[in-house]
């Protein structure tokens, strides 16, 4: 029972492994290795000769250029949505205060409210265009086929700071990183499905 596996909502775990002799014979380019795990379902698994049909794993040589340089951009992109959720905080304080005296008379309680980096983000125009450019550029390195990989008309997932921080981390190779249930769980999870 102590050995046991739990994942009491969805996730997917991604590692990366950076071969030092071990690479596809027939490229040149230096690739590294995304390995992952993911549940689609609630899991606790006790006896590892039972394995549940709600668990996956794989893996993708994906290129080191590309890869550093897509964590580059996504980086870049949350210093912008960062910025974004600035403005619209500064926005949110200069209200009337006839507003916030009325707001505060509905007692929200500190635990109900939504944590700041799980709150969405209204892209202005430019930004977003630059995210559905990057997306795309993550779509195609995660696709089976990446050359008909099309790029994308709208962002496939609520963009939150929490999620573009993910994103982020999901490239970063001395980590790795966990993403739990939500949209962008369900986006990485079509890409690699």
């Amino acid at each position: 029972e102590s050995r046991a596996v739990n994942a009491l909502e969805k996730k997917i775990n991604i590692q990366w492994y950076i071969p030092s002799v071990a690479k596809p014979s027939n490229d040149t380019e230096t690739k590294v290795l995304m390995l992952y795990a993911y549940n689609t379902n609630p899991v606790k698994i006790s006896d590892i000769m039972i394995f549940s049909s709600s668990v996956f794993s794989g893996h993708l040589w994906i290129s080191l250029p590309r890869i550093i340089s897509l964590r580059k951009k996504l980086f870049d992109l949350k210093e912008q949505v960062e910025i974004l959720m600035q403005s619209s905080k500064s926005f949110s304080t200069s209200l009337p205060t006839s507003f916030l005296e009325q707001s505060e008379t509905l007692k929200i309680s500190p635990l109900n409210k939504p944590k700041m980096s799980d709150v969405k983000v209204h892209l202005d125009e430019k930004t977003e265009e630059i995210a559905k450019r990057y997306l795309s550029e993550v779509k195609a390195l995660l696709s089976v086929v990446p050359a008909l990989s099309s790029p994308l008309t709208e962002i496939p997932f609520n963009v939150t700071l929490q999620s573009i921080s993910n994103l982020e981390e999901m490239f970063d190779l001395a980590n790795g990183c966990v993403i739990t249930e939500g949209s962008l769980f369900d986006w990485i999870v079509s890409l690699l499905h």
